[in-house]
Protein backbone atom coordinates (compact mmCIF):
# COMPACT_ATOMS: atom_id res chain seq x y z
CA UNK A 1 0.00 0.00 0.00
CA UNK A 2 1.48 3.31 -1.12
CA UNK A 3 -0.14 5.25 1.70
CA UNK A 4 2.05 3.75 4.44
CA UNK A 5 5.15 3.97 2.26
CA UNK A 6 4.51 7.64 1.55
CA UNK A 7 3.94 8.44 5.22
CA UNK A 8 7.29 6.89 6.07
CA UNK A 9 9.12 8.63 3.23
CA UNK A 10 7.44 12.02 3.63
CA UNK A 11 6.29 12.09 -0.01
CA UNK A 12 3.04 13.92 -0.75
CA UNK A 13 0.17 11.46 -1.22
CA UNK A 14 -2.39 12.56 -3.84
CA UNK A 15 -5.96 11.22 -3.80
CA UNK A 16 -8.38 11.47 -6.73
CA UNK A 17 -11.95 11.44 -5.41
CA UNK A 18 -14.37 9.91 -7.90
CA UNK A 19 -17.52 10.49 -5.84
CA UNK A 20 -20.55 10.81 -8.16
CA UNK A 21 -18.55 11.58 -11.29
CA UNK A 22 -19.12 8.10 -12.74
CA UNK A 23 -22.57 9.37 -13.71
CA UNK A 24 -24.17 5.97 -13.07
CA UNK A 25 -21.88 4.11 -15.48
CA UNK A 26 -19.36 1.46 -14.42
CA UNK A 27 -17.55 1.92 -17.73
CA UNK A 28 -17.18 5.64 -16.99
CA UNK A 29 -16.02 4.80 -13.45
CA UNK A 30 -13.25 2.59 -14.83
CA UNK A 31 -12.30 5.29 -17.32
CA UNK A 32 -11.94 7.67 -14.38
CA UNK A 33 -9.63 5.18 -12.65
CA UNK A 34 -7.44 4.98 -15.76
CA UNK A 35 -7.41 8.76 -16.24
CA UNK A 36 -6.55 9.35 -12.57
CA UNK A 37 -3.61 6.94 -12.75
CA UNK A 38 -2.36 8.61 -15.94
CA UNK A 39 -2.68 12.04 -14.26
CA UNK A 40 -0.41 10.94 -11.41
CA UNK A 41 -2.82 10.08 -8.61
CA UNK A 42 -1.50 7.79 -5.90
CA UNK A 43 -4.99 6.72 -4.87
CA UNK A 44 -8.53 6.57 -6.26
CA UNK A 45 -11.29 7.10 -3.70
CA UNK A 46 -14.96 6.16 -3.80
CA UNK A 47 -17.84 6.60 -1.37
CA UNK A 48 -19.66 3.54 -0.06
CA UNK A 49 -23.25 4.32 0.83
CA UNK A 50 -26.80 4.05 -0.38
CA UNK A 51 -29.44 6.70 -0.04
CA UNK A 52 -30.99 4.60 2.72
CA UNK A 53 -27.75 4.22 4.72
CA UNK A 54 -27.30 8.00 4.71
CA UNK A 55 -30.81 9.27 5.27
CA UNK A 56 -34.50 8.34 4.92
CA UNK A 57 -36.88 8.73 2.01
CA UNK A 58 -38.82 11.65 3.41
CA UNK A 59 -39.96 14.78 1.62
CA UNK A 60 -40.66 17.06 4.54
CA UNK A 61 -38.90 20.43 4.85
CA UNK A 62 -36.16 18.85 7.01
CA UNK A 63 -34.86 16.96 3.96
CA UNK A 64 -35.19 19.69 1.35
CA UNK A 65 -31.94 21.36 0.15
CA UNK A 66 -32.01 25.15 -0.11
CA UNK A 67 -29.17 27.08 -1.75
CA UNK A 68 -25.80 26.00 -3.04
CA UNK A 69 -24.92 23.56 -5.78
CA UNK A 70 -27.80 21.17 -5.04
CA UNK A 71 -30.56 23.72 -4.46
CA UNK A 72 -34.02 22.22 -4.82
CA UNK A 73 -33.01 18.59 -4.31
CA UNK A 74 -34.56 16.28 -1.80
CA UNK A 75 -31.66 14.73 0.16
CA UNK A 76 -32.66 11.11 -0.46
CA UNK A 77 -33.11 11.77 -4.17
CA UNK A 78 -29.66 13.40 -4.39
CA UNK A 79 -27.91 10.46 -2.73
CA UNK A 80 -29.88 7.96 -4.82
CA UNK A 81 -28.60 9.70 -7.95
CA UNK A 82 -25.01 10.14 -6.74
CA UNK A 83 -24.21 6.84 -5.04
CA UNK A 84 -21.80 4.24 -6.38
CA UNK A 85 -23.31 0.73 -6.55
CA UNK A 86 -21.44 -1.44 -4.05
CA UNK A 87 -20.95 -4.23 -6.57
CA UNK A 88 -18.74 -1.82 -8.54
CA UNK A 89 -16.22 -1.50 -5.70
CA UNK A 90 -14.39 -4.74 -6.44
CA UNK A 91 -13.83 -4.06 -10.18
CA UNK A 92 -12.82 -0.48 -9.35
CA UNK A 93 -10.42 -1.73 -6.68
CA UNK A 94 -9.00 -4.33 -9.07
CA UNK A 95 -8.45 -1.71 -11.77
CA UNK A 96 -6.69 0.56 -9.26
CA UNK A 97 -4.34 -2.24 -8.26
CA UNK A 98 -3.60 -3.13 -11.89
CA UNK A 99 -2.59 0.48 -12.49
CA UNK A 100 -0.44 0.75 -9.34
CA UNK A 101 -2.85 2.93 -7.36
CA UNK A 102 -4.29 2.45 -3.90
CA UNK A 103 -8.05 2.03 -3.57
CA UNK A 104 -9.73 3.94 -0.76
CA UNK A 105 -13.37 4.35 0.14
CA UNK A 106 -15.42 6.34 2.62
CA UNK A 107 -17.94 4.20 4.54
CA UNK A 108 -20.94 5.95 6.04
CA UNK A 109 -22.31 3.29 8.37
CA UNK A 110 -21.32 -0.07 9.88
CA UNK A 111 -22.77 -2.09 6.98
CA UNK A 112 -20.52 -0.28 4.51
CA UNK A 113 -17.51 -0.86 6.78
CA UNK A 114 -18.34 -4.56 6.88
CA UNK A 115 -18.70 -4.65 3.10
CA UNK A 116 -15.36 -2.92 2.55
CA UNK A 117 -13.66 -5.23 5.01
CA UNK A 118 -14.99 -8.12 2.94
CA UNK A 119 -13.29 -6.89 -0.23
CA UNK A 120 -9.96 -6.18 1.46
CA UNK A 121 -10.10 -2.43 2.15
CA UNK A 122 -6.67 -1.46 3.52
CA UNK A 123 -7.51 1.93 5.06
CA UNK A 124 -10.48 4.21 5.57
CA UNK A 125 -11.63 7.77 5.01
CA UNK A 126 -14.08 9.52 7.31
CA UNK A 127 -16.03 12.31 5.64
CA UNK A 128 -16.37 15.73 7.26
CA UNK A 129 -20.10 15.28 7.82
CA UNK A 130 -19.44 12.01 9.70
CA UNK A 131 -16.63 13.38 11.90
CA UNK A 132 -19.09 13.78 14.76
CA UNK A 133 -20.44 10.21 14.40
CA UNK A 134 -18.33 8.88 17.25
CA UNK A 135 -19.84 5.34 17.23
CA UNK A 136 -18.95 5.02 13.52
CA UNK A 137 -15.39 6.24 14.14
CA UNK A 138 -14.99 3.71 16.93
CA UNK A 139 -16.26 0.93 14.68
CA UNK A 140 -13.81 1.87 11.94
CA UNK A 141 -10.96 2.26 14.42
CA UNK A 142 -11.48 -1.28 15.66
CA UNK A 143 -10.41 -2.60 12.24
CA UNK A 144 -6.92 -1.47 13.23
CA UNK A 145 -6.40 0.09 9.80
CA UNK A 146 -5.19 3.62 9.00
CA UNK A 147 -7.84 6.31 9.13
CA UNK A 148 -7.97 9.60 7.22
CA UNK A 149 -10.38 12.11 8.76
CA UNK A 150 -11.69 15.22 7.00
CA UNK A 151 -12.39 18.08 9.38
CA UNK A 152 -14.73 20.35 7.40
CA UNK A 153 -17.04 22.42 9.65
CA UNK A 154 -15.47 20.89 12.79
CA UNK A 155 -14.63 22.83 15.90
CA UNK A 156 -11.37 22.05 17.65
CA UNK A 157 -13.34 20.21 20.33
CA UNK A 158 -15.07 18.03 17.71
CA UNK A 159 -11.74 17.14 16.11
CA UNK A 160 -10.35 16.24 19.53
CA UNK A 161 -13.36 14.02 20.22
CA UNK A 162 -12.98 12.21 16.88
CA UNK A 163 -9.25 11.61 17.36
CA UNK A 164 -9.76 10.45 20.93
CA UNK A 165 -12.52 8.05 19.83
CA UNK A 166 -10.09 6.32 17.48
CA UNK A 167 -7.27 6.35 20.02
CA UNK A 168 -9.54 4.89 22.69
CA UNK A 169 -9.88 1.83 20.43
CA UNK A 170 -6.10 1.52 20.24
CA UNK A 171 -5.85 3.11 16.80
CA UNK A 172 -3.44 6.03 16.53
CA UNK A 173 -2.82 5.61 12.79
CA UNK A 174 -4.70 8.79 11.95
CA UNK A 175 -4.26 11.50 9.32
CA UNK A 176 -6.28 14.71 9.57
CA UNK A 177 -7.31 16.73 6.52
CA UNK A 178 -8.04 20.43 6.68
CA UNK A 179 -11.26 20.88 4.73
CA UNK A 180 -13.95 23.44 4.02
CA UNK A 181 -17.28 21.76 3.28
CA UNK A 182 -18.50 24.32 0.76
CA UNK A 183 -18.83 23.32 -2.89
CA UNK A 184 -16.88 24.91 -4.46
CA UNK A 185 -14.79 26.56 -1.74
CA UNK A 186 -13.70 30.18 -2.18
CA UNK A 187 -10.12 31.04 -1.26
CA UNK A 188 -11.07 33.19 1.70
CA UNK A 189 -12.72 30.16 3.36
CA UNK A 190 -9.76 27.78 3.01
CA UNK A 191 -7.96 28.92 6.19
CA UNK A 192 -4.88 26.87 5.34
CA UNK A 193 -3.02 28.31 8.33
CA UNK A 194 -4.88 25.67 10.33
CA UNK A 195 -2.60 22.99 8.82
CA UNK A 196 0.53 23.71 10.91
CA UNK A 197 -1.67 24.38 13.93
CA UNK A 198 -3.30 20.94 13.64
CA UNK A 199 0.17 19.39 13.26
CA UNK A 200 1.34 21.08 16.45
CA UNK A 201 -1.79 20.23 18.45
CA UNK A 202 -2.20 16.57 17.46
CA UNK A 203 1.27 15.47 16.34
CA UNK A 204 -0.33 13.65 13.40
CA UNK A 205 0.13 13.83 9.62
CA UNK A 206 -2.00 16.65 8.21
CA UNK A 207 -3.31 17.14 4.69
CA UNK A 208 -5.92 19.00 2.66
CA UNK A 209 -9.24 17.88 1.24
CA UNK A 210 -9.74 20.65 -1.27
CA UNK A 211 -12.98 21.71 -2.91
CA UNK A 212 -11.64 24.96 -4.38
CA UNK A 213 -11.03 25.44 -8.09
CA UNK A 214 -7.50 25.17 -9.44
CA UNK A 215 -4.44 23.96 -7.57
CA UNK A 216 -3.28 27.08 -5.72
CA UNK A 217 -4.56 25.74 -2.40
CA UNK A 218 -2.86 22.37 -2.91
CA UNK A 219 0.52 24.02 -3.52
CA UNK A 220 0.06 26.39 -0.56
CA UNK A 221 -0.94 23.47 1.68
CA UNK A 222 2.19 21.60 0.61
CA UNK A 223 4.29 24.59 1.63
CA UNK A 224 2.55 24.57 5.02
CA UNK A 225 3.41 20.93 5.65
CA UNK A 226 0.50 18.98 4.18
CA UNK A 227 1.34 15.35 3.42
CA UNK A 228 -1.95 14.39 1.71
CA UNK A 229 -3.86 16.25 -1.01
CA UNK A 230 -7.36 15.13 -1.99
CA UNK A 231 -9.27 16.58 -4.96
CA UNK A 232 -12.47 15.56 -6.74
CA UNK A 233 -11.72 14.14 -10.18
CA UNK A 234 -13.85 13.83 -13.31
CA UNK A 235 -13.32 13.06 -16.98
CA UNK A 236 -14.88 16.38 -17.98
CA UNK A 237 -16.99 19.05 -16.27
CA UNK A 238 -19.07 18.99 -19.45
CA UNK A 239 -20.38 15.58 -18.32
CA UNK A 240 -22.87 16.74 -15.67
CA UNK A 241 -22.95 14.86 -12.36
CA UNK A 242 -23.68 15.87 -8.78
CA UNK A 243 -19.99 16.69 -8.25
CA UNK A 244 -18.61 17.63 -11.66
CA UNK A 245 -18.92 21.41 -11.19
CA UNK A 246 -16.12 21.50 -8.57
CA UNK A 247 -14.05 18.56 -9.84
CA UNK A 248 -10.71 18.61 -11.66
CA UNK A 249 -10.35 17.34 -15.20
CA UNK A 250 -7.39 15.04 -16.00
CA UNK A 251 -5.07 17.69 -17.45
CA UNK A 252 -5.75 20.00 -14.50
CA UNK A 253 -5.12 17.19 -12.05
CA UNK A 254 -1.84 16.30 -13.77
CA UNK A 255 -0.77 19.96 -13.54
CA UNK A 256 -1.63 19.95 -9.83
CA UNK A 257 0.38 16.80 -9.18
CA UNK A 258 3.38 18.31 -10.97
CA UNK A 259 3.05 21.58 -9.05
CA UNK A 260 2.71 19.81 -5.70
CA UNK A 261 5.74 17.62 -6.39
CA UNK A 262 7.79 20.66 -7.40
CA UNK A 263 6.62 22.60 -4.35
CA UNK A 264 7.71 19.77 -2.06
CA UNK A 265 11.11 19.62 -3.78
CA UNK A 266 11.44 23.38 -3.36
CA UNK A 267 10.82 23.11 0.39
CA UNK A 268 13.93 20.94 0.69
CA UNK A 269 15.64 20.82 4.07
CA UNK A 270 17.08 23.30 6.55
CA UNK A 271 20.56 23.62 5.08
CA UNK A 272 22.52 26.87 5.33
CA UNK A 273 25.42 27.51 3.02
CA UNK A 274 25.86 26.76 -0.67
CA UNK A 275 24.16 23.85 -2.36
CA UNK A 276 26.23 21.66 -4.64
CA UNK A 277 25.04 23.70 -7.61
CA UNK A 278 25.90 26.98 -5.88
CA UNK A 279 29.47 26.00 -4.99
CA UNK A 280 30.57 26.75 -8.54
CA UNK A 281 29.32 30.32 -8.05
CA UNK A 282 31.20 31.09 -4.82
CA UNK A 283 34.09 32.73 -6.69
CA UNK A 284 31.65 35.07 -8.39
CA UNK A 285 30.83 36.86 -5.16
CA UNK A 286 32.40 40.21 -4.39
CA UNK A 287 35.97 40.11 -3.13
CA UNK A 288 38.95 42.48 -2.86
CA UNK A 289 40.94 43.05 -6.04
CA UNK A 290 43.79 45.34 -7.03
CA UNK A 291 42.21 47.73 -9.54
CA UNK A 292 45.29 49.86 -10.37
CA UNK A 293 48.90 48.77 -10.93
CA UNK A 294 50.87 49.12 -7.68
CA UNK A 295 54.59 49.23 -6.86
CA UNK A 296 56.47 47.65 -3.96
CA UNK A 297 56.34 50.01 -0.96
CA UNK A 298 53.07 51.60 -2.07
CA UNK A 299 50.30 51.85 0.49
CA UNK A 300 47.00 50.00 0.14
CA UNK A 301 44.41 52.69 -0.54
CA UNK A 302 40.84 53.12 -1.88
CA UNK A 303 42.39 54.15 -5.21
CA UNK A 304 44.11 50.83 -5.79
CA UNK A 305 41.80 48.19 -4.24
CA UNK A 306 38.06 47.70 -4.44
CA UNK A 307 35.38 45.15 -3.65
CA UNK A 308 34.28 43.84 -7.04
CA UNK A 309 32.88 40.77 -8.76
CA UNK A 310 35.12 38.40 -10.69
CA UNK A 311 34.19 35.13 -12.36
CA UNK A 312 36.29 32.17 -11.29
CA UNK A 313 38.92 33.52 -8.87
CA UNK A 314 38.27 35.47 -5.68
CA UNK A 315 40.36 37.62 -3.43
CA UNK A 316 40.06 38.40 0.27
CA UNK A 317 36.53 38.86 1.61
CA UNK A 318 35.24 42.45 1.61
CA UNK A 319 34.94 42.37 5.39
CA UNK A 320 38.75 42.78 5.55
CA UNK A 321 38.72 46.04 3.59
CA UNK A 322 39.25 48.37 6.56
CA UNK A 323 41.92 46.04 7.97
CA UNK A 324 44.14 46.16 4.88
CA UNK A 325 43.83 49.88 4.09
CA UNK A 326 47.17 51.53 4.93
CA UNK A 327 49.26 48.40 4.74
CA UNK A 328 52.27 48.26 2.40
CA UNK A 329 52.60 46.20 -0.76
CA UNK A 330 55.85 44.21 -0.83
CA UNK A 331 55.99 43.70 -4.59
CA UNK A 332 54.78 45.14 -7.87
CA UNK A 333 51.34 43.86 -8.78
CA UNK A 334 49.13 44.51 -11.83
CA UNK A 335 45.49 45.58 -11.81
CA UNK A 336 43.14 42.61 -11.80
CA UNK A 337 45.10 40.69 -9.15
CA UNK A 338 42.93 39.14 -6.42
CA UNK A 339 44.14 40.56 -3.12
CA UNK A 340 45.88 38.12 -0.79
CA UNK A 341 47.56 38.48 2.62
CA UNK A 342 50.85 37.43 1.05
CA UNK A 343 50.91 40.75 -0.81
CA UNK A 344 51.62 42.77 2.34
CA UNK A 345 54.72 43.30 4.44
Amino acid sequence: MKFNEYKESGKIYVIAEMSANHGGSLDQALQIVEAAAKAGADCLKTQTYTADTLTIDCHTEAFQIHGGLWDGYNLHDLYKEAYTPWEWMEPIKKKCEELGMDFLSTPFDTTSVDYLEGIGEEFYKIASFELTDIPLIRYIARTGKPIIMSTGMASLEEIEEAVEAARAEGNNDITLLRCCSAYPTVSSDLNLSIIPDLKKRFDLPIGLSDHSMGHTAAVAATALGATVIEKHFCLSRDIPTADSAFSMEPAEFADMVKAVREAQLALGTINYGPTEEEKAELNCRRSLFIVKDVKAGEKVAPENIRSIRAYNISGMKPKYYDEVIGRTFKSDLPAGTPLDRSHFE
